[in-house]
């Protein structure tokens, strides 16, 4: 699916012209999109297999009077199955071309927002920028809400007093969020990454070109929000790693607490087994046999020997 818009009085309008759009965003586009596209613009579009090459010569580059960026951007965040793909960025002639086979959220909030309100330019580098800032306030968005999941994992884990029972379902599901934020801060802090690149590369295009100063202020602000998304990212990736240990910590304490206590089971019951071994013997000469209180002297000496080592341990302070 292709769509184009014109840039009218700072708004975007939906436009057929592709000539003349400022902006071409491709959605999962056939082939005969992108040939069409390509004659347009007298370049060669990347394919789907260029976009998804990792290294940095395949993903910023010059080509044909035009730039390619491409970034990894996530898509469908607030669902189980996240989404991870590239986008690449095309500034050429004035217009912006964006390639993606999925779909992130920031690029239908961005033309919603730029449809009603104007934004400041006239080309397709002003909505690149444009689009570059909505990311960013998206990405951050997405780690808020990836630090309040894991609050409440916080105070359960280290505050929380439960039955046995309830514990080890509330261990589980705190490994399941805990799971679920890592992986999704993974995604966020690779998207990250490859934005800042790309923020890179445009930025030392247009610092060879006079007039750019607005742009270069913004690609600026931009870049320090990067960073600044960045550090909390690896403040929350530790947090998360903590309270992976955490969970892990407590789930082997309580291991231990119910081998403990087979443990003692079994030292308590040990004694008696002997006393009862002893007297079950098949010999012929045992006293105690035809000792009329042989029988109750038995299970005493049975219900002693338990008991004098479940003393001592209690003693001890080991129960």
């Amino acid at each position: 699916m292709s769509r184009a818009y014109l840039l009218r009085h700072g708004r975007l309008v939906e436009t057929d012209d592709f000539e003349k759009a400022s902006w071409i965003d491709l959605l999962s586009p056939a082939r005969e999109e992108e040939v069409a596209l390509e004659k347009i613009l007298g370049i060669e579009l990347p394919t789907r297999e260029d976009m998804e090459e990792i290294e940095i010569s395949s993903r910023l580059y010059e080509e044909d009077g035009g730039l390619f960026m491409t970034a990894q951007l996530p898509a469908y965040t607030e669902e189980e199955n996240t989404t991870m793909g590239p986008v690449t960025f095309v500034l050429i002639g004035g217009k912006l071309i964006t390639i993606r086979y999925h779909d992130p959220k920031s690029f239908g909030l961005f033309a919603t927002r730029a449809v009603r309100s104007p934004i400041a330019g006239e080309n397709g580098e002003t909505i690149f920028l444009g689009l570059l800032e909505t990311l960013v306030d998206r990405l951050a968005d997405i780690i808020e809400r990836a630090g309040r999941t894991v609050t409440p994992v916080s105070k359960g884990i280290f505050q929380a007093k439960v039955s046995r029972p309830k514990r080890a379902e509330m261990h589980r599901s705190y490994l399941e969020t805990i799971g679920r934020a890592g992986d999704l801060l993974s995604d966020i802090r690779d998207s990250l990454m490859t934005l800042d690149r790309a923020v890179g590369f445009y930025a030392q295009h247009i610092v060879r070109i006079e007039g750019t100063e607005d742009r270069r202020t913004r690609v600026k602000t931009i870049t320090r929000d990067l960073h600044s998304i960045g550090d909390h990212a690896g403040f929350l990736s530790g947090k998360i790693t903590l309270l992976l240990d955490a969970t892990l910590g407590m789930i082997g304490i309580e291991q231990n607490g119910i081998i403990k206590i087979f443990s003692v089971a079994a030292v308590v019951f040990l004694p008696p087994t002997l006393v009862a071994s002893i007297y079950g013997m098949n010999f012929e000469h045992m006293p105690e046999l035809e000792w009329p209180f042989g029988y109750p002297f038995a299970i005493g000496l049975m219900i002693l020997s338990a008991l004098l080592p479940y003393w001592f341990f209690k003693r001890k302070g080991w129960l």
